[in-house]
């Protein structure tokens, strides 16, 4: 059993949501993931999404985008996000990490040997995009052998076909993308994804997460409330964007403080 749904059951114990932020492995340059990871944690992060970059990242908006150009540019493959992981583990053994990203990087890397070396450094679930349920189910059946979340998204557009492949196939949680659009969008109906939760929960049967379009905690907490976990990336890779290299671990930690303060009631 990997990680995610002891967390669950523990943020569960004690009446909280999780908080799942994304980065981008390797951006903005290799030497500084595992630092961000660490921050992410000490800022409140439960589990960790962390980004394979991606050539083509058809469901990121231009703020993701970016994050994937500058991790390429610095060569940064499967192979090596896989070691950071690893270095992860040499101080985290408790946070889940989920990567998430396209079919293609797997697909080269070979799929049995992915999975092998995803266990051996420490990965929890995985999430990849472009993977739906009817072109996956050997792969997340490996995984799940292995002891792998398969983790699916469902949209608002999803039907209920969807919703029982997606019970099916998949494990750990379920990523509800809140809005038509791509990561980063501004158009966030809270009262929508409100009204949408509920159901999905009563139908997958596990955990459900929600990102794309949550930037702040009033925001956040609104998502909380209704949902098992807040997902958000484009923002904190905004506040890595427009921080100076050295202080990007500093402000991401202050930054996802104020998210978790707001999820748990405080200000937001």
């Amino acid at each position: 059993m990997s990680r995610i749904p002891a967390t669950f059951w523990r943020l569960a114990a004690a009446s909280r949501k999780a908080l799942i932020p994304f980065i981008t492995a390797g951006d903005p340059e290799p030497g500084l993931t595992v630092g961000l990871m660490h921050a992410l944690v000490a800022g409140g992060a439960d589990i960790i999404e962390l980004g394979v970059p991606f050539s083509d990242p058809m469901a990121d908006g231009p703020t993701i985008q970016r994050a994937s150009e500058r991790a390429l540019a610095y060569g940064v493959s499967l192979h090596i996000v896989l070691g950071m992981v690893r270095e992860f583990r040499k101080q985290d053994d408790v946070t889940p990490v989920v990567l998430m990203g396209y079919a293609n990087p797997i697909e080269a890397y070979g799929a049995e040997a992915f999975v092998a070396d995803a266990v051996a450094a420490g990965v929890d679930g995985v999430l990849v995009v472009d993977y739906p349920p009817e072109e996956c189910a050997g792969f997340a059946a490996q995984m799940k052998g292995a002891g792998l979340d398969p983790i699916f998204l469902l949209a608002p557009t999803s039907t209920a076909a969807r919703f029982a492949e997606v019970a099916q196939m998949g494990s750990g949680y379920i990523y509800y993308v809140s809005l038509k659009g791509v990561t980063g969008a501004a158009n966030l109906d809270l009262d929508a994804v409100a009204q949408r939760i509920p159901a999905i929960r009563e139908k997958v049967g596990m955990p459900v997460g929600v990102g794309f379009g949550i930037r702040d905690g009033a925001a956040a907490a609104r998502i909380a409330a209704v949902a098992d976990a807040v997902v958000i990336g484009s923002r904190i890779i905004e506040e890595i964007e427009n921080s100076p290299r050295d202080q990007a671990a500093v402000r991401v930690t202050a930054f996802l403080r104020g998210i978790r303060n707001a999820m748990d009631g405080g200000n937001p």
